[in-house]
């Protein structure tokens, strides 16, 4: 049975839609998985999560920024940014349903060998270490606690990783690297200002791919987050993020070659 990772979702279910019709249209038993950022910025951000949802074991989800600020936001935890189209969400009659399982769904996971997570991972973490640092905020995320952690989640410190970090501190830095990560140090130092291509680093800065001697070099990762960073398939990494809330494409790849399947999407959102 063939595996499909699907880029950026963000609240585009029409063409969600019409990229699995695609890739069924060749490979009828297609399961599939989703980088993350699920909703927001899309016009269909109830919709997308009712169909994703509603696939069961067809889909498996990772969490992306996007998702966890929903939750977030729907718990009077964050305000609504005004590029945020979520208020369908927040008002539909199965809304605590599909926050719930939302909130449990992981932020990284292995399929077919490939370590699929939203953003990024520090270089410093070897593959099992990732899937368990991960296992540590979904414990919590599900747990009874989980809007006393959405309460600490947001903020920017600590930057670097440290084994020996506990608390709020160590959960904050593992979500920032799942699902905020674009650039860093060569020590793991992370940078979330910046959103610019890969060949426009902050100085003392690189894709957190590039940093020598990163511990999952040898694990094939997919991730999405980075749409001016586009499409990038390499043995080793699958870039998915081709910014089809901006006018981009979706694209899908799949997990067996990495052969790769898109759609043309239009413009929802312009950037700015």
């Amino acid at each position: 049975m063939s595996i499909f990772a699907i880029g950026d979702a963000q609240g585009c279910c029409q063409q969600v839609l019409t990229l699995i019709q695609k890739v069924r249209a060749a490979s009828p038993k297609a399961t599939f998985v989703f980088v993350g950022d699920l909703v927001n910025r899309g016009p269909q951000s109830l919709e997308t999560l009712r169909f994703i949802r509603g696939l069961g074991q067809q889909a498996k989800v990772v969490l992306g920024n996007h998702d966890l600020h929903l939750l977030a936001l729907a718990h009077g935890i964050r305000k609504l940014h005004k590029s945020d189209t979520l208020n369908e969400i927040l008002a539909a009659p199965d809304r605590e349903q599909l926050l719930d399982w939302l909130r449990r769904q992981p932020l990284a996971l292995m399929e077919r060998g490939h370590l699929v997570v939203h953003a990024g991972v520090l270089p410093q973490w070897s593959t099992q270490q990732t899937l368990d640092l991960a296992q540590e905020v979904s414990d919590v995320l599900s747990g009874p606690n989980w809007l006393d952690f959405l309460r600490q989640m947001y903020g920017n410190k600590p930057d670097c990783w440290d084994d020996a970090l506990q608390g709020a501190d160590r959960l904050r830095c593992i979500v920032n690297a799942l699902t905020r990560l674009r650039f860093c140090r060569a020590d793991g130092t992370m940078e979330f200002t910046s959103t610019e291509g890969a060949a426009d680093a902050p100085t003392g800065y690189m894709p957190w791919f590039d940093v020598p001697q990163r511990q999952t070099a040898a694990t094939p990762i997919v991730f999405g987050h980075w749409s001016t960073l586009g499409l990038t398939v390499r043995d080793n990494l699958v870039g998915l993020d081709t910014g089809c809330v901006w006018g981009g494409k979706l694209t899908a790849v799949s997990l067996d070659d990495h052969a790769v399947v898109q759609i043309d999407c239009p413009q929802q959102r312009k950037p700015g």
